[in-house]
């Protein structure tokens, strides 16, 4: 059950983001500017993609990764560590605050976190002349996918036991969908037996959603709704797992 009570949760988050913008915009900063010389005016210059050129094709791609890492390690690796390594987690679980709280107001503030990171790249976009069409769906999915991944660096918070297995969860998981969902290429090139496989993941619906509407192309709704439905399950898989740590 989510109460009023998550807003000190993410209240809390706010002020540590507030203490430390400086540091975490300029961090934010490097990877995307990277991805955008490397892959925009460096090894995609004269390239074209799915109609347009490469840079309008990758730069929602960008904005789809970034916002999983983003969400999903301010989250997840925050946690992680104050859970195993600090004990500072135990405050928050034995406080009057139920799960659904200290969740939601957890994965708001991942969600804000990946929001701030998805506008850097898209001013830096604009910088280097890309031309986007932007609407309101345009940042109903980045948040969307930001809730989802935020929610899922919960999961790996709570269930993972060392620092160590993070960083192979991120290995595993998170850095194969950075690179094949859709992301820099489209799936279809792919066997099709792992082009079906990277189709069914989050981030390659994400990337397809971003790129269509900042095309021109409207809102894919399968693509909402799956996104949809695994930012539900990913939430009630979040709340599960704290209720049985606390």
């Amino acid at each position: 059950m989510i109460e009023m009570d998550f807003y000190t949760v993410f209240w809390r988050e706010m002020i540590v983001l507030k203490r430390t913008f400086y540091k975490f915009f300029a961090s934010r900063l490097v990877s995307p500017l990277l991805y955008l010389v490397a892959f925009g005016w460096g090894l995609g210059r004269g390239m074209r993609m799915d109609g347009g050129n490469y840079l309008e094709f990758v730069v929602p791609g960008i904005i789809a990764l970034s916002a999983m890492n983003t969400s999903f390690n301010a989250v997840g690796i925050s946690l992680n560590i104050s859970r195993l390594y600090y004990k500072t987690l135990e405050e928050y679980l034995i406080a009057p605050l139920s799960a659904g709280s200290f969740v939601f107001g957890q994965v708001l503030a991942g969600t804000v976190r990946g929001l701030i990171a998805a506008l850097i790249i898209l001013g830096l976009a604009f910088l280097f002349g890309a031309k986007l069409a932007l609407n309101a769906w345009f940042f109903v999915i980045i948040i969307l996918t930001c809730f989802l991944f935020a929610a899922l660096g919960v999961v790996a918070a709570m269930t993972i036991n060392s620092h160590e297995d993070m960083a192979n969860f991120s290995t595993f998981v998170i850095l194969p969908m950075s690179f094949l969902s859709g992301t820099f290429f489209l799936p279809d090139r792919l066997p099709l037996g792992v082009a079906y496989l990277i189709k069914a993941l989050p981030l390659t619906h994400t990337s397809y959603a971003l790129r269509a509407l900042a095309q021109g192309q409207g809102l894919l709704p399968v693509s909402l709704a799956v996104l949809g439905v695994y930012a539900a399950l990913l939430f009630i898989a979040a709340v599960v797992v704290v209720q049985k740590v606390r």
